[in-house]
């Protein structure tokens, strides 16, 4: 072989070595900028769980106050239960006042 076609074979081996490492280079990029991306949206989480359990209140606690509110409306019924009971006394015997009676000529 001479000079010239051992460095066309040379310069070929070149560009496709140099092709591979430029596509190789390229693909790592993009990986480590998704592992960025993923690393960001970790910490997005993260921080997001955290405000949901600095914010919302716990299904224990929520069991709490649902309990409590309960408790508050039977006692809000138990009232008009029983004001309907007074209601319905206070009817069954009316206190009948008696008319005046009438003046006639003789009295």
């Amino acid at each position: 072989m001479s000079g010239p076609e051992i460095m066309a074979v040379v310069g070929f081996f070149v560009a496709v070595s140099g092709a591979l490492w430029g596509v190789w280079w390229r693909v790592e990029g993009r990986i480590s900028a998704a592992k960025d991306r993923a690393d960001k949206v970790a910490e997005d989480l993260a921080a997001h769980r955290l405000h949901i359990a600095e914010t919302y209140v716990t299904k224990a606690g929520l069991q709490e106050q649902t309990t409590q509110i309960m408790r508050a409306i039977e006692g809000v019924g138990s009232r008009i239960d029983g004001m309907n009971e007074r209601l319905d006394r206070a009817f069954e015997h009316p206190h009948v006042t008696p008319l005046p009676r009438r003046r006639t000529s003789s009295d």
